[in-house]
């Protein structure tokens, strides 16, 4: 008797484990594709930032151009008497 009520117990507990379980599992599909969405974009994300961080290297070199052809013309109205 004792062991017939132990497996109801045991059979109940499983029954709602599946029942708990099978909503999560229902939607592993949709999760696994929103996982390779944010994969996908942490992927562009860094080929961006390695993009931009090439840019305002070459930015800064442009700048240093700037300042050094802005001192030639202000040495050459020196010169000229401007």
């Amino acid at each position: 008797m004792v062991i017939w009520i132990v497996l109801g117990v045991v059979l109940f507990a499983l029954v709602v484990l599946a029942l708990a379980v099978r909503p999560v599992v229902a939607r592993l599909p949709r999760l696994r594709r929103s996982a390779l969405a944010l994969q996908r974009r942490a992927a562009e994300a860094e080929s961006l930032r390695s993009a931009t961080e090439a840019l305002q290297a070459r930015a800064e070199g442009l700048q240093a151009r700037a300042a050094v052809a802005q001192q030639r013309v202000t040495l050459i109205k020196a010169k000229r008497g401007e």
